[in-house]
């Protein structure tokens, strides 16, 4: 699990710090004793989970859009960051398939300027770059992928995240070749997580938040592919991955530097419908669902993660099941809904997970 002793004092820089996965990834690193400096645009969503849980005070909180190279590189190189998550990018398949030139423009580009600021940093020594399940060519198999499988992506976030997959690749050999490690000091990898659901996500276009939106709004909620099947993890999973992972990438360099899946276990993967029925029964007084049977945009009907090689080399393996994901979603959002201290509810699902 995580080593809190490693994080405590440990300068860390994040991109995309506003957003879903970005905050809690801040709340959790701000409670490891991290010193924290984020960049990013406002929050996407309102509300959002960086305001509702007070996230901004915990750390040292920019303003900026990553295709920005300057001022990107001015914050990197100020704030002197030992450790690097990139988790900036636009995140939404549907959003992709209405706006691809700046879909690619932020999810390649903004990749390409990352580097280009840790290479002029010089204080880096760790890079997780995030990107995502979706960025191999789906086959649509019925067994998980592996981090050797074939990158492609059927539409523009996914091929998008594919390229920054492959940017990655180009940097590493370029810039950082493992070879020349006692030269440069930087160790860098890409992490692959599933479809991850948790407290405070209020994407639009997204399963489970827009759930939480009809159950909120006492309003039946609408179905678009009820048997696509996903795998589904609750956020702090693919986080443990990436804070154990840049923890090795920081002690034992390029060894490391590579792809990464973090995935749930196989009985996790489930059809959507299934996700939904146990939302439906945790929350009080639900309308139920219906399906929406018009023609909509491409998205894969099957995907799984193959995370054999985290859990051998990293360590790492799932640890809440998808009726506990879906417990605390539930959870959370009934104390939002309460208008409960935020920022303690994410503090104690931590604590929860980590225990």
């Amino acid at each position: 699990m995580v080593n809190a002793r490693f994080w405590k004092n440990r300068k860390v820089f994040i991109t995309g710090h506003t957003g879903f996965k970005g905050s809690w990834m801040c709340v959790w690193l701000h409670a490891l004793g991290a010193r924290i400096t984020g960049y990013a645009l406002n929050p996407p969503t309102d509300p959002n989970l960086f305001h509702l849980a007070k996230v901004g005070p915990l750390m040292d909180s920019l303003r900026g859009d990553v295709r920005d190279r300057e001022k990107l590189a001015q914050a990197v190189r100020k704030s002197k960051p030992e450790i690097v998550f990139h988790l900036a990018a636009q995140p939404l398949v549907r959003e992709s398939y209405s706006n691809p030139y700046e879909t690619y423009e932020i999810n390649v580009c903004g990749t390409v300027s990352l580097f280009e600021a840790v290479r002029k940093a010089g204080s880096v020594r760790a890079v997780v770059n995030v990107t995502t399940d979706k960025c191999y060519e789906n086959k649509e198999w019925l067994w998980g992928y592996r981090e050797n499988d074939i990158l492609g992506g059927y539409d523009p976030y996914s091929n998008s995240k594919a390229c920054s997959e492959l940017a990655t690749t180009a940097v590493r050999s370029s810039f950082f070749h493992p070879r020349e490690y006692r030269t440069h000091h930087t160790a860098i990898a890409t992490a692959r997580a599933g479809n991850v659901i948790g407290g405070g996500d209020w994407a639009a276009d997204r399963l489970v938040p827009d759930c939480i939106r009809s159950l909120l709004n006492n309003k039946q909620i609408i179905l678009r592919s009820p048997q696509a099947i996903r795998p589904w993890q609750h956020v702090l999973e693919p986080l443990c991955g990436y804070l154990m992972l840049a923890e090795r990438l920081y002690q034992d360099g390029p060894a490391f530097g590579e792809g990464w899946n973090f995935g749930p276990d196989e009985q996790d993967c489930l059809p959507v419908e299934e996700v939904v029925r146990l939302l439906c029964a945790q929350w009080p007084g639900n309308k139920g669902y219906e399906i929406d049977r018009r023609k909509k945009p491409h998205e894969a009907a099957l995907l799984k993660l193959d995370f054999a090689k985290a859990k051998t080399l990293l360590g790492w393996r799932p640890k809440w099941n998808i009726e506990q994901a879906v417990d605390a979603v539930i959870e959370w959002t009934l104390a939002y809904n309460k208008k409960e201290s935020m920022r303690k509810i994410c503090l104690r699902q931590i604590e929860s997970y980590s225990a």
